[in-house]
């Protein structure tokens, strides 16, 4: 008879050697060191600094006494808004019913992969939770290094030389776009050149765009639009819409892959149920036409810009390398211009640095070991996102109503983010 501690380690095969998520984890230790009084950058956690917009937030105040289980494909309103917001983006012609919902994009990611049987591609560097929610699943991870060069981006070729060593097996890749973490994204000709790719193999393809309305210049293009027929799109409210913690995500099929979505929908049946339901009916409003949020939108993209190039151009200025950011609130440094004086303080790789840099200064930032990078790669992510988001908000809004952002709204707005950089520029000068 096996004894309880047997079984106990038959059920943990899958998740062994998994630790928590890096990016939970660094948000859980920066809160714990602010609260023994140490001063912290929190560049480390990637949420949103804006609020939510206030007529997605009234929505929710008008529908927080919904109490029943919804559908477990999502309430029908919310899925139509989706729909049609896709269309009203992108051109993409979607109906209610290729649409399901869940509580975050998060759970969804790991649906898709427990219930289709595939390998899982996923280009490296890439967000922290794709190749453990795989493990989980029991999935095969198969990691497509990407190149500094080409701002660590997915190339055609690269793509081609993993699928034609098995060309007829199963496979699902993830591209996410605008990239968590690098903030770089794809032109619309190499989004037809991967689509090309994967419609050659019958990859399906996992766009995952939850960043897709933070591109800077509010110029995102779904891969979609050329590989229509294996193309799910993974959205949300949590970076776009400020609403991290509403937990609501959102999965847009092709109807060729519907039977997809009901196999995810029976799985989801077992799980989670059905997502909250005054969160859903408050995202109705967040997906229909309205010009506050239009305007929320703008000024945020706004904002971004602004200090995505200033932070870049400071680090720049101490010889650290990154993709110029074109989406999202995130940098990729590369630190190896400084690795011969970090060996000598003994930090050869990435963890190394990230734990030296917190200890030292105060700075949160998450090595790119937890992103699958090789742990001797002297990168990490930073995350622009600690200022005051309402006020930067507000003083885009009105004081920089029509004209442009510059360098002195940067300075009232973002203060703490500039200091972040001097001083990291300040510890590798050391």
């Amino acid at each position: 008879m096996a004894r309880p501690q047997d079984i106990r380690i038959d059920l943990n095969l899958n998740i062994r050697g998994l630790k928590k998520s890096a990016t939970l984890a660094i948000n859980e230790l920066s809160r714990q060191l602010q609260q023994e009084g140490k001063k912290v950058y929190r560049l480390g956690f990637g949420q949103s600094p804006f609020p939510v917009p206030e007529p997605v937030v009234e929505a929710l105040r008008r529908h927080a006494h919904e109490k029943d289980y919804l559908a477990v494909k999502g309430l029908f309103e919310l899925r139509d808004a989706i729909a049609s917001y896709l269309y009203r983006k992108q051109g993409i012609q979607r109906t209610a019913e290729d649409v399901l919902i869940g509580p975050g994009s998060k759970e969804l990611l790991f649906l898709v992969q427990l219930t289709y049987y595939g390998d899982l591609v996923i280009p490296t560097p890439s967000w922290v939770s794709y190749a453990p929610q795989a493990i989980i699943a029991g999935r095969r991870v198969n990691w497509v290094k990407t190149q500094q060069e080409n701002d660590w981006r997915l190339t055609p070729a690269e793509l081609e030389r993993l699928c034609e060593l098995d060309p007829g097996r199963p496979r699902i890749l993830i591209i996410n776009y605008p990239s968590n973490p690098t903030g770089a994204t794809y032109a619309a000709e190499r989004l037809k050149e991967l689509a090309a790719v994967a419609r050659k193999y019958k990859v399906i393809l996992l766009s995952d765009e939850i960043y897709g309305e933070l591109h800077h210049t509010g110029q995102h293009v779904s891969i979609a639009r050329f590989y229509p027929e294996g193309t799910i799109i993974s959205t949300g409210l949590s970076k776009w819409c400020g609403a991290g913690g509403w937990r609501l995500g959102a999965f847009i099929f092709p109807p060729a892959l519907r039977w997809l979505l009901d196999a995810m929908a029976i799985v989801a049946s077992e799980t989670f149920t059905s997502t909250s339901a005054p969160i859903q009916y408050a995202a109705v409003e967040a997906f229909r036409e309205n010009p506050m949020i239009d305007r929320y939108l703008d000024n945020a993209r706004r904002i971004l810009r602004i200090l995505g190039r200033s932070l870049h151009a400071r680090l720049l200025q101490y010889n650290i390398f990154a993709p110029k950011p074109q989406g999202g609130f995130y940098l990729f440094p590369h630190f190896g211009y400084y690795q011969p004086n970090l060996m000598k303080r003994g930090i050869s790789n990435s963890q190394q640095f990230c734990e030296a840099l917190l200890n030292d200064t105060g700075l949160a930032l998450l090595p790119s070991y937890d992103f699958g990078r090789p742990s001797g790669e002297l990168t990490a992510r930073l995350s622009y996102v600690d200022f005051d988001g309402e006020m930067a908000l507000q003083m885009a809004g009105e004081a920089y109503a029509g004209k442009p952002l510059d360098d002195k709204f940067v300075e009232s707005c973002c203060g703490n983010m500039l200091e972040a950089i001097g001083l990291l520029g300040a510890w590798l000068q050391k």
